[in-house]
C-alpha cells in the first residue's frame, strides 16, 4: 500500500454544477492554473458531450497547464468517450473517467437493466476508452448503496479491461464513515487484481459526513480522493479539499502524504468564491472567516498564553497572512497588484491592472480600508464591461412614512433609457422602475443579501434568481450600497438571458 495520496480535484467539473456557480473558459483556466500551483494531481476539467462549452474548455485547460493530469468525464456511452478523447488531444496527461451506475436502485429505475448486463457495459466502456489513453478510471455510480458482493464482481471486471483507476462514489452521501471505510477494505481484500489499480473515493455531503467519508476510505486503503476547493458540488457539496490535505497534515503520524501546497489554500479559496459567486459560511473548516478567530474570554486568554490552546493550524500554513498589506486610498498600483498575486490572481496586463485600480480608488474613497474580498470582487468586475446592459445611474427617495420612490438610467447596447417607479421599499421601486424600460416578464424567484465582511461602509453582495421565458438565471451585484447591488444583479441576469 502506498504512502502517497493523490488529489483529484473536480471543482471545475462537479464543482461548477451548483446553479449559478458556471464559469466561463478563461475564468475556467484562471482556477485550472491556480489548481496547478496548489498541487493538484488530477483536474477534472469537465464533461465533453454535454456542451460546446465543456469541450472548449477540457481543450484550453490541456493547453493552459503543464505537469497535473488533466480528466474528462463520460457515461460508458461511445460517443460520449470519443468526444473526450478529441478535447483531451493538447492534454501532456489525459485521462478518460467513464462509468456507469451500479447498485439495484439504479440499474433497475435508471438503465431497466439486470446486473450481468452492466457488467458487460462496463467493461466496453473501459475497453473502448482503453483505445485512446492509457490513463481510464471507472466509476461505480451509487456504489455507497451497492452491495459490496455485486462492487467487488464490477472491480474485479474493470481492472481487467484495463482500468487504472476504480471510483467508488458515494453519490448520494448516505454511507456512514465505518460502512464507507469496509466497503474500501472488502474491495481491498475480495478483488484478486485490486493491486493492478487506485481505488478513489468521491464522497458527497448529503449527511455532512463527506469528509469523514473520505478519510474512513483512505484509511483502509483509498489511495485517490476526489474533492472540491470548498468543498462545493451539488446539493449539499463534496468532500472538501483543504479539509482532507489539513487532517493529514496536522495528523502527519499516519504516514500518508499528498502533493499539495497548504500555503495556496486560502487563496485557492478565496479566487473559487469570487468567481462563483459563491460565500464561504464563516464557520466552514480552514478557510471560513471565523476558522481562526477567538471571541470566548477563556479562549483568548489561552491563546494569548500560548496559541497552541486553541490552535492546531498555523494559520500561515493554510496561506492567511498575519502580517498583510493594509490598502486605502493612498495605496499605489505596485501594492494592489501584489496583493491580488498573494490571493491567486496574477495579471499582467497593465491595461486591466489600471482598470482594476481606478475601481479600486472609488471604492477606498468609500470605505477606510478595502479587504481581500473587495480586491477579489473588483478584479472580477471587469466582466461587466462587455455586458449589453449596463446601469448608468440610479438615484432612490426612501424613508419610514413616505412612499419609495426610484429613478433609473440604463445604457442597452448604447442607448440611453430611463424610467421612473414607486415601491415598496427602495429595493422593490428600483426594479419596478427597471422593469419599465426591459418590458419582459420577469418573476424575481430568489433574494439574498450577504455582507462581505462587518461594518456600515463594506460592500455587500446581492445573488439573485431570476425566472424568464421558462429558464432559471443567476445573477451577481456587489457595492457598498445595497440597492445598487442589487439592481446590478438583476441586470446581470438580464445580461445573462440576453446572451442565451
Amino acid at each position: 500500500m502506498s504512502d502517497r495520496l493523490f488529489i483529484f480535484d473536480t471543482t471545475l467539473r462537479d464543482g461548477e454544477q451548483v446553479p449559478g456557480c458556471q464559469l466561463n473558459t478563461v475564468e475556467k483556466i484562471q482556477v485550472a492554473r491556480q489548481l496547478e500551483q496548489l498541487g493538484v494531481d488530477v483536474i477534472e476539467a469537465g464533461f465533453p458531450i454535454s456542451s460546446p462549452g465543456d469541450f472548449n474548455s477540457v481543450i484550453e485547460i490541456s493547453k493552459a497547464v503543464t505537469w497535473p493530469t488533466i480528466c474528462a468525464l463520460t457515461r460508458a456511452v461511445e460517443k460520449d468517450i470519443d468526444c473526450a478523447a478529441e478535447a483531451l488531444k493538447y492534454a501532456k496527461r489525459g485521462r478518460i473517467h467513464t462509468g456507469i451506475g451500479t447498485s439495484d436502485s439504479h440499474i433497475q429505475y435508471k438503465f431497466h437493466s439486470n446486473r450481468e448486463e452492466i457488467i458487460e457495459r462496463a467493461v466496453r466502456a473501459v475497453k473502448y476508452a482503453k483505445r485512446y489513453v492509457e490513463d481510464v478510471e471507472f466509476y461505480a455510480e451509487d456504489a455507497g448503496r451497492t452491495d459490496n458482493e455485486y462492487l467487488a464482481r464490477v472491480v474485479e471486471a474493470v481492472i481487467k479491461a484495463g482500468a487504472t483507476v476504480v471510483n467508488i462514489p458515494d453519490t448520494t452521501g448516505y454511507c456512514l464513515p465505518e460502512e464507507y471505510g469496509a466497503k474500501i477494505k472488502y474491495l481491498m481484500e475480495h478483488v484478486d487484481n485490486i493491486d493492478k489499480a487506485i481505488i478513489s473515493t468521491h464522497c458527497h455531503n448529503d449527511l455532512g459526513l463527506a469528509t469523514a467519508n473520505t478519510f474512513s476510505g483512505v484509511m483502509n486503503g483509498a489511495r485517490q480522493v476526489e474533492v472540491t476547493i470548498n468543498g462545493i458540488g451539488e446539493r449539499a457539496g463534496n468532500t472538501s479539499l483543504e479539509e482532507i490535505a489539513m487532517i493529514l497534515k496536522c495528523h502527519n503520524n499516519i504516514g500518508i502524504d499528498t502533493n499539495i501546497n497548504t500555503t495556496k489554500i486560502c487563496p485557492t479559496s478565496r479566487m473559487v468564491s469570487s468567481l462563483m459567486n459563491m460565500p464561504v459560511q464563516p464557520n466552514k473548516a480552514i478557510v471560513g472567516r471565523n476558522a481562526f478567530a477567538h471571541s470566548s474570554g477563556i479562549h483568548q486568554d489561552g491563546m494569548l498564553k500560548n496559541v497552541s490552546t486553541y490552535e492546531i493550524i498555523d494559520p500561515k500554513d493554510v496561506g492567511l497572512d498575519s502580517g498583510s498589506i493594509v490598502l486605502t486610498a493612498r495605496s499605489g498600483r505596485a501594492a494592489l497588484k501584489y496583493r491580488l498575486g498573494v490571493l491567486g490572481v496574477n495579471i499582467e496586463d497593465e491595461t486591466k491592472i489600471d482598470a482594476i485600480y481606478k475601481q479600486f480608488l472609488k471604492l477606498a474613497d468609500r470605505k477606510k480600508e478595502v479587504n481581500d474580498d473587495d480586491i477579489l470582487m473588483l478584479a472580477g468586475a471587469d466582466a461587466k464591461e462587455a455586458h449589453a446592459v449596463k446601469l448608468d445611474f440610479l438615484q432612490v427617495t426612501t424613508g419610514l412614512g413616505v412612499k419609495s420612490v426610484a429613478s433609473i438610467g440604463l445604457d442597452i447596447s448604447g442607448q440611453k433609457f430611463e424610467e421612473a417607479s414607486t415601491g415598496n421599499g427602495p429595493v422593490d421601486a428600483a426594479i419596478k422602475a427597471l422593469k419599465k424600460i426591459i418590458q419582459k416578464q420577469m418573476t424575481l424567484k430568489e433574494f439574498t443579501i450577504q455582507a462581505i465582511s462587518k461594518g456600515s461602509d463594506d460592500v455587500g453582495k446581492v445573488h439573485m434568481q431570476v425566472e424568464y421565458d421558462g429558464s432559471v438565471y443567476y445573477g451577481f451585484g456587489a457595492n457598498t450600497d445595497i440597492v445598487s447591488a442589487s439592481v446590478e444583479a438583476y441586470i446581470d441576469c438580464i445580461n445573462k438571458f440576453r446572451v442565451k
